[in-house]
This record gives C-alpha cells, sequence and structure tokens, in this order.
C-alpha cells in the first residue's frame, strides 16, 4: 500500500513556513495556511499548496475541508495568542477545528504546545513529560486543555510536542532585555531551543510516522513503548543546555555588543530544567544547534 506522504500544516509562520520548505525538500507535498492574503503568493513559491484560513471560536473561515482532503497528518502550529486579549478562548477555537478534523481523513495531529504548561518552582526541579502540568498563565491553562482535548480524541492519535523557548537567527530575548535593571530570576536555568532543531524533531517525526508501512509503524511504536496511551504521545523539546539566565543573557549581550542586562537578587531564583531524555531516545535525535 502507498504511502500517503501529503501533510497539512495549520500555521505557515516563523516556524511553520521553514519547516513546510524542510518536508518538501525530503519528498512530502504540503498544504499551509496563513491568515494574511499578502502571504498567498510565498506559500505558492516554495511549493507550498496555499490557504487562507482563519481559525474563530464558532468557525473556520476559508476552505478547511479542501486544507485537509486527503492528508493523513496534520500538524498544528498556531499560538494562543492571548497576550493580545485574554479574553479569547483557544481552547474554542481548536474545538470548531476538531470537529472538521472528525469529518476528514487525518490520522494523526500533530499539536505544537509549550513547555509553560510547567511553571516555574523554587526549589528549581527537572522536569519530565511524567512531571503533572501546573500551569501559572492563562495562556498555559488553556495549552493543557486543549492538549487533553486532543489525546482523548479518538479519531485520531496525537502528539504533543512542548517546546521551549524558540530562538532563531532572527529571534532571540536578549534583545528586549539589553540594557534592561531588575531583571529577575538570575539563578532560574535556561529552556531554549533553536528553530532548527523544532524543525528536525518534526522532520524526523513525520519520517517515522509516513516513511514506514504498517508493520514496521507497529513495530517502530512498540519499540519505542507507545501504545494508544495517551501521555506516551507528550514529548519534551528542549536544548540539552541549562545555563543561569543572569550567564547565559549576559554573554549573548557581551557577544552581540549589546548593553549588558542587570539581574537583582533580591528573591529565589524560581525556574525548572526541561529534561528531552525521552524524545532523544525515541527519535535517536540529537541536538544540532548551541542556544
Amino acid at each position: 500500500m502507498a504511502v500517503n506522504k501529503q501533510i497539512s500544516i495549520l500555521g505557515c509562520g516563523w516556524l511553520g513556513l521553514p519547516l513546510a520548505k524542510k518536508l518538501i525538500e525530503n519528498g512530502f507535498s504540503v498544504k499551509g495556511s496563513t491568515t494574511s492574503e499578502n502571504k498567498l503568493a510565498l506559500l505558492e513559491s516554495n511549493k507550498i499548496e496555499p490557504f487562507l484560513l482563519s481559525l474563530f471560536e464558532d468557525k473556520v473561515e476559508g476552505n478547511i475541508v479542501g486544507f485537509l482532503n486527503d492528508s493523513e497528518v496534520l500538524i498544528i502550529d498556531i499560538p494562543p495568542s492571548l497576550r493580545k486579549d485574554t479574553s479569547i478562548s483557544f481552547v474554542a477555537k481548536i474545538k470548531t477545528l476538531v470537529t472538521q478534523i472528525e469529518k476528514s481523513e487525518i490520522k494523526k495531529v500533530l499539536f505544537v504546545s509549550s513547555t509553560s504548561v510547567y511553571r516555574d518552582v523554587f526549589p528549581i526541579e527537572e522536569i519530565t513529560e511524567e512531571t503533572p502540568t501546573n500551569p501559572d498563565t492563562e495562556s498555559g491553562r488553556q495549552l493543557v486543555e486543549v492538549e487533553q482535548l486532543l489525546l482523548n480524541n479518538p479519531t485520531f492519535e496525537t502528539i504533543i510536542l512542548r517546546f521551549g523557548g524558540l530562538i532563531g537567527e532572527d529571534r532571540h530575548p536578549i534583545k528586549h532585555l539589553a540594557g534592561k535593571k531588575d531583571v529577575e530570576n538570575p539563578d532560574a536555568p535556561i529552556n531554549f531551543i533553536h528553530q532548527e532543531d523544532c524543525i528536525g524533531i518534526i522532520t524526523a517525526i513525520t519520517q517515522q510516522l509516513l516513511d514506514f508501512d504498517k508493520k514496521n509503524n507497529d513495530v517502530m511504536l512498540k519499540h519505542s513503548g507507545t501504545s494508544k496511551q495517551h501521555d506516551n504521545f507528550v514529548f519534551n523539546a528542549v536544548s540539552p543546555e541549562h545555563p543561569t539566565r543572569e550567564k547565559y543573557y549576559q554573554k549573548k549581550a557581551s557577544d552581540l555588543n549589546l548593553a549588558l542586562p542587570i539581574f537583582t537578587k533580591n528573591s529565589k531564583s524560581k525556574g525548572k530544567i526541561i529534561l528531552s531524555t525521552k524524545i532523544e531516545t525515541f527519535l535517536s535525535y540529537t541536538f544540532k544547534k548551541e542556544i
């Protein structure tokens, strides 16, 4: 039986667009969505079949049926965006999307989540996928609810990727912290992941999902200890490097000739160390980019 190598990516933004390009390089065909009409030509020029889609709490605007049609895998890479408007229900948006997924041929959903589902604590703890989620932000709380909504749906299999702070050549928090005073949590560990590793991990997962025939796929899942148990499809994805915020940001500022941020030591640092051992074992993946 031929393998369906078409993937739909909901959200071709900072991560989704280069991811789509990488998957196409690897022989996949990709349908990609954007909320900006001006971006349709960009997607098309990169051999991505473009769709103009907007997700609301009670409807999906655009050709969602065409976007999902003939794909076996859906990658959801859209942020909750609750900082702009805390009254928005990201959960309701995903519930609306799920009603469309259930009517489609999608068999596997990969949801890009965040390590914000774990709160910062003192004393600082090591976090694995078995650590109970305990978010302390509205965005984190809604992400936990969305994760469970997807994991509990019997219509499709779900993989949750909890990425740490996203950085890349054109994106780094030091640009916002440079020169600031009284920056908190100097001794908290950094939990970042580079854009290139995000793409590498998602690509490795899709290869393992789609480049195996049914028999080999079953062997892979059995070998990894994965079954149709929900928590077995949840992965932390964070670089194994965890320097303290003070050392890391001051070095980054120095490297980029930016003003050093000044940290306050008035209170104990809260934080967490996110471990990604499970994904390294499951995919035999080695992180490639230093943070």
